[in-house]
């Protein structure tokens, strides 16, 4: 899948790009099902929130086949080589969960700035593409983005410990009101299947979700071979060592494996 200029133009300008139902019905109810299957296994990848419900499933393609089949695809894959020009390594891949009722905040801040204070990340030439497994609406804790922040370049951060069972450097509120007096805020919705992709340093964030309506947005976190990591101190299922340049499969590879499980019911 190639990008037109238009869209090239806008994730430069915007450092974000929303792309509506790109992924089937089909292909969006294989990954929701094997959602919840890794929710619920006690692995050390799995983390809760404080009140038990899943919050992120790390390095779910080491786990599961559509996961894995995922992380290949090559809806995901083309669009980020073509925006980082040359061949990437998956940094990070996490399965988000905003369960209904229960799914807390992630709090505002650039994922560069997380991989180059732990993972030794040497440059910002690394970009973030999510699926959405669920229609993701204006209550049930979309994503929230900051245009144009990316501009900004990497920004000062504190390590905030305690606000979530999952650590962040995060930005401080008079950097966040800066940022949005400036560019505003969005939080693009849509429905399953939907792409966002987005800039490193872009600022980000989501609320929590008290709906009665849980969505769930699978992250690949992808980082041109170049640029890896140099240092090892998080665990290898959260950021990566395996430097190899990812090699997409067949586009029909999600939908090949929908059908051999209709089959076989």
């Amino acid at each position: 899948m190639k990008l037109t200029p238009e869209q090239l133009e806008i994730f430069d300008r915007d450092g974000y790009l929303f792309l509506p139902e790109v992924f089937t019905p089909a292909e969006t109810a294989l990954l929701r099902e094997e959602a919840t299957r890794v929710y619920g296994l006690e692995r050390e990848e799995v983390w809760r929130e404080s009140s038990g419900a899943p919050r992120t499933a790390f390095a779910a393609q080491t786990y599961s086949e559509p996961f894995r089949r995922l992380g290949l695809h090559p809806r995901l894959i083309e669009p980020v080589m073509q925006l980082l020009d040359g061949p990437v390594y998956l940094h990070q891949y996490k399965v988000n969960a905003k369960a209904a009722f229960d799914g807390e905040v992630w709090q505002w801040h650039q994922d560069y700035g997380t991989w180059a204070r732990d993972d030794d990340m040497p440059e910002p030439r690394a970009m973030n593409i999510a699926l959405f497994l669920d229609e993701v609406t204006a209550v049930n804790g979309p994503l929230m983005f900051i245009p144009r922040s990316h501009k900004d370049g990497t920004l000062e951060a504190g390590h905030d410990l305690q606000t979530t069972s999952y650590p962040l450097w995060t930005l401080d509120r008079a950097t966040v009101a800066r940022l949005a007096d400036a560019g505003g805020i969005v939080a693009p919705t849509g429905p399953a299947g939907s792409l966002l992709m987005f800039h490193c340093n872009l600022v980000h964030a989501s609320p929590p979700n008290i709906s009665p309506w849980g969505r769930t947005i699978v992250y690949l976190s992808l980082c041109h071979v170049d640029n890896h990591i140099r240092r090892f101190q998080r665990p290898e299922w959260v950021a990566h060592r395996d430097f190899t340049p990812i090699q997409p499969l067949a586009d029909d590879c999600l939908s090949e494996l929908a059908t051999a499980g209709r089959a076989a019911e």
